[in-house]
């Protein structure tokens, strides 16, 4: 297998291993210029994986504090149990929306295989 015929950002040479039947890696292939192109556009529009996990983090803060107050007598249990139950509901939507994201990029990872694919087969040389 060749190396990549690309030119780095900083003016270097590509160094990884070309496709099989291309001169280029899988960043530099013109033919994947538009795949590249949609992936980088999703990058920030979903707000990372890192926001789902900080929510995740100031939820489980927020019940242990709730805890925490019920069991010094600084929250009523009843207030207490309808606010944990409603950071429940928060917690399971947070759940929802992460499996959502994660179905989204899987499909988008079997179409781009596909595609890939239907084009000349498997361009890896496995």
């Amino acid at each position: 297998m060749s190396i990549c015929s690309g030119i780095r950002a900083d003016g270097g040479r590509c160094k990884a291993q070309a496709m099989r039947n291309s001169a280029f890696c899988v960043g530099h292939d013109p033919d994947q210029a538009e795949a590249r192109r949609r992936r980088a556009s999703k990058g920030g529009k979903r707000g990372g994986r890192g926001r789902p996990q900080a929510e995740l983090g100031d939820i489980k803060r927020r019940l242990s504090d709730l805890a925490e107050d019920v069991l010094e007598g600084r929250q009523d249990k009843g207030v207490a149990a309808v606010a944990s139950q409603v950071l429940n509901v928060y917690l399971r939507a947070v759940s929802v929306e992460l499996k959502v994201q994660e179905q989204r990029e899987l499909i988008e990872r079997l179409e781009a295989l596909e595609e890939a694919q239907s084009r000349g087969g498997n361009r890896w040389g496995a």
